[in-house]
């Protein structure tokens, strides 16, 4: 438990009007004890704590030794900082309202009669409003600080908080975050919101730095302040993660990057995942929170080696709390409403200056979330109780009906509004029947009682929270007309992948796309979306939507993309005869752009048009890249092996009906060939011998390592570890590298075993997030390929080239024509590897250019009949 004996009043009860002045919060007394550390960066000065601390004594000095209730217009600027901590250093309440919203100011103002008032000017200067010398009110000398529940709404109902929940949830939230004197946070909330606040208390404490800005995560001048302060941390609410997937988060370098927290709203599991998984790239930690006003600011937290395995929990409660399950009617033994104990929960309410005179009045807080405790210990939150509604005398739960929404791909806000459901839904006009239908069936209610109002943009507090208001109002109105390519894009999921039952929530791996698809649907997004992120493939058809470009700025001055199947070699031959097409200025992701180049470069080489060797062993390196990307996503162990064992089965059934017709059609080929058996049961050296050992490497890596994934501890070994796993794998890779046992086949740099650390190291560049990693497998690259070719120089040179390329750059710059072909290439690689054999052979000695242009041709038709045989055979 956190030792609250530093700051409560001892000899007598804390709770007692007659209680002599309290201790007051170490963040806001003691400031001085840091010295030169710097405390806040702005956009105008650093300030040492030090000075900080001066300027809060002269403050704190003017405010005189008397307490009084100071109304403080919130504002993330110096001013209102070193007057809030003034206050709480000499014990004077803070009624701390939002600084830009007049109403609020004006109406809290005339509800409890400050004794101060501490706002800007019109001319933006400082002021303190002293109305009254001594305080009109009675106030309890518990009470620190006054906040309210409400947003910006400017509701008398406040939350009390003492100096020990401010000290005590201060010193939790550092202690799990595990901020030091080294940290900077910025100021990415707002200083009247409890989450905001917190940050603020809790950097304080520890002695690090504050980033003061009022600057949005949308603003470029926000980002140029915070990587030039060296900015460690990053506050969220669910809206602020829309804004940083429409400004392109996960493209940034953020090299002092250590953390981001998320509270304020439920974020959807699939968010969590995926920004957790983007955070153990680049090297910080995603801390999921759950909180609220009466309990200071945090009661939970999900451990960051925990958020892409259960995204859906809310965690564990922080440390000095405690949670229960109060049985509620209606519901299962083990969902409760869901109360918290700690040091951290408020005194009680306030309604009127007349509770300024309370003491405690609450030992525990009734959350009013519906929450249950799963298995694992992890806690989750399962609905709002006092969110219950009745309609038509059937009892509905609004939270429920937007999880049940969310399901069916629809992102809502939901509310009671006397004798209807008021429902605003995140999507595209024409949507409201189909949504209307699924709340009136999901709830039971008749579709009379469900009003639906669709909208590009879903209403929020100043907080960030939903506003539940204006939802209410919003669907009293007539419908606005909205416009979008969200149903285009998911008709482009549902085409490529096959899967009719894609919705605005799906996401490419969650559909199970593979390495085997992602070229053609990386291309089509592109082309629909005007550019395309890195991490397109994790995120949903609603998050790519509204990283939309505007229709006047996408390439060709198309609308979308093409509506039903467009075969990937129509297209291209389109683009390239298309004189607008070369002027489109595209880019292209390095892994396909390999694939490409690649496959025209072994074929030409077998063919001998020209001699330049050594993309096969590029390819490994790519399959492990994809692999990486494709099999190891945020979803639950065994979906993942489900998909890479689907994935296996992609690559192997074709190979080994075409090997297997090649077995039986010539002599060229050892039957070991056609089950892929061949580096494990054939002696022989001939050159057809080893024709297919690309496809049995590629197979044999992705069987031991589905059945390595489906242990449950290398599964978690591998969530938490996402680089140091594919690096010690590499490391493993060495000994068959340098063939230490003895396992290497006739033909070493063809064995499986010796060729395994390429693909480990791709998978390694994959999850690679900062310099120093590149680097480290830079230099694993420059000193393991020299020797495997023996004396081919131009061959070791260009693989390092290769690989180094897929390390560091990963995008390239193309054009329309270019990328069309490269897709169509790439997509077909492996097809055209499998079918070049039978058909170079006989042209190779007097039309080699027909052969090379062929053996593509041909790979290419083969790769359209697997893909149609595959969406008739669903399980391959």
């Amino acid at each position: 438990m956190i030792d609250l004996s530093g700051y409560l009043p001892t000899s007598v009860v804390p709770d007692s009007p007659l209680a002599p002045w309290p201790k007051i919060v170490s963040f806001a007394r003691g400031l001085a004890a840091y010295g030169d550390r710097v405390a806040l960066v702005t956009p105008d000065e650093e300030l040492s704590y030090r000075r900080l601390a001066d300027r809060v004594a002269a403050v704190a000095e003017r405010l005189g030794p008397v307490r009084r209730l100071v109304l403080l217009a919130g504002a993330n600027r110096t001013d209102a900082l070193v007057t809030y901590l003034a206050a709480l250093s000499c014990g004077h309440p803070v009624l701390l309202v939002p600084g830009d919203n007049e109403n609020t100011i004006r109406s809290l103002t005339e509800a409890y009669a400050p004794d101060v008032v501490a706002r800007p000017n019109a001319d933006g200067t400082w002021a303190l409003d002293e109305r009254h010398p001594e305080s009109a009110h009675t106030l309890h000398p518990d009470l620190a600080l006054l906040l309210s529940t409400s947003g910006s709404t400017g509701s008398p109902k406040l939350v009390r908080l003492s100096h020990g929940n401010l000290q005590a949830n201060a010193e939790s939230i550092a202690t799990y975050l595990g901020i030091d004197e080294t940290d900077r946070a910025a100021t990415t909330l707002p200083m009247h919101y409890c989450y905001g606040l917190s940050v603020i208390h809790s950097h304080l404490l520890r002695g690090a730095g504050l980033i003061l800005t009022e600057r949005s995560v949308s603003d470029a001048a926000f980002w140029e302040e915070f990587r030039a302060a060296r900015g460690t941390s990053l506050a969220g609410v669910p809206y602020t993660f829309n804004l940083l997937d429409r400004i392109g988060f996960e493209r940034m370098r953020l090299p002092h990057l250590r953390r981001v927290t998320q509270a304020g709203g439920r974020l959807v599991p699939e968010r969590v995942a995926r920004y957790a998984e983007l955070g153990r790239n680049s090297g910080w930690e995603l801390f999921v929170m759950y909180g609220q006003t009466e309990a200071t600011a945090r009661m939970a937290y999900l451990p960051p080696h925990l958020a892409a395995e259960r995204p859906e929990a809310v965690g564990v409660p922080i440390p000095g709390g405690s949670f229960r399950l109060r049985p509620v009617d209606g519901h299962g033994r083990d969902v409760g409403e869901l109360v918290y104990s700690g040091p951290n929960v408020m005194l009680g309410y306030a309604e009127s200056p007349a509770d300024l005179a309370l003491g405690r009045v609450v030992r525990e807080l009734h959350t009013g979330d519906l929450a249950r405790r799963a298995s694992d210990g992890l806690y989750e939150i399962v609905g709002r109780r006092s969110r219950f509604v009745k309609i038509l005398g059937l009892r509905i739960d609004p939270q429920q009906v937007e999880v049940l929404l969310e399901g069916r791909g629809v992102t809502a806000y939901c509310a009671g509004d006397g004798e209807a459901l008021a429902v605003a839904a995140l999507g595209v006009a024409g949507e409201e029947e189909r949504i209307r239908r699924l709340v009136a069936e999901g709830c039971g209610l008749p579709a009379r009682a469900v009003r639906v109002r669709v909208l590009s943009e879903l209403p929020r507090l100043a907080t960030g929270k939903p506003d539940h208001e204006a939802v209410r109002h919003l669907t009293r109105t007539e419908q606005e007309e909205t416009t979008g390519t969200g149903e285009d894009l998911r008709r482009l999921f549902a085409e490529i992948l096959d899967r009719a039952d894609a919705t605005e929530d799906s996401s490419f791996v969650s559909l199970g796309g593979d390495s085997l698809c992602y070229v053609e649907m990386s291309l089509r997004l592109e082309e629909a979306l005007g550019h395309l992120p890195t991490d397109w493939h994790t995120r949903t058809v609603r998050e790519l939507r509204a990283l939309a470009a505007p229709v006047a700025e996408r390439p060709e001055g198309r609308d979308g993309p093409e509506p039903g199947p467009a075969p990937g070699l129509v297209r291209a031959l389109r683009s390239w005869t298309a004189p607008r097409s070369w002027r489109t200025r595209r880019t292209l992701e390095t892994g396909i752009a390999l694939r490409a180049v690649g496959i025209v470069l072994i074929v030409g080489s077998h063919v001998q048009v020209f001699s330049i060797k050594g993309f096969a062993h590029i390819l490994i390196g790519v399959a492990g890249y994809n692999f990486a990307r494709f099999q190891l996503t945020g979803a639950a162990r065994r979906e993942r092996v489900r998909h890479l064992w689907r994935s296996i089965a992609r690559i192997a059934v074709p190979s080994m009906v075409w090997i297997t017709g090649a077995v039986v059609l010539t002599d060229f080929y050892d039957p070991a060939n056609a089950v892929l058996l061949n580096t494990l049961l054939s002696q022989g050296n001939d050159r057809f011998d080893w024709a297919y050992w690309f496809v049995e490497a590629l197979v044999y890596y992705l069987i031991v390592l589905a059945a390595l994934m489906a242990v449950p501890f290398l599964d978690r070994l591998e969530r938490r570890y996402a680089f140091g796993v594919p690096l010690v794998l590499t490391a493993v890779g060495l000994v068959g590298r340098y063939d230490l046992l003895g396992l290497a086949s006739a033909r070493p740099q063809l064995s499986p075993s010796v060729v395994f650390w390429l693909f480990a190291l791709g998978w390694a560049a994959a999850r690679a997030g900062t310099v120093r990693q590149r680097a480290l497998l830079t230099a694993v690259l420059l000193l393991t390929v020299p020797g495997l070719f023996q004396d081919q120089f131009l061959r070791t040179a260009l693989v390092i080239a290769g690989l180094g390329l897929l390390i560091w750059v990963p995008t390239l710059p193309s054009v329309g024509p270019l990328s069309a072909l490269a897709g169509v290439l790439a997509s077909s690689s492996l097809y055209i590897y499998l079918t070049h054999y039978q058909v170079y052979p006989y042209l190779q000695e007097d039309f080699p250019l027909t052969a090379l242009l062929a053996s593509l041709v041909l790979g290419v038709a083969y790769a359209v009949v697997v893909t149609r045989a595959a969406r008739t055979v669903r399980w391959l």
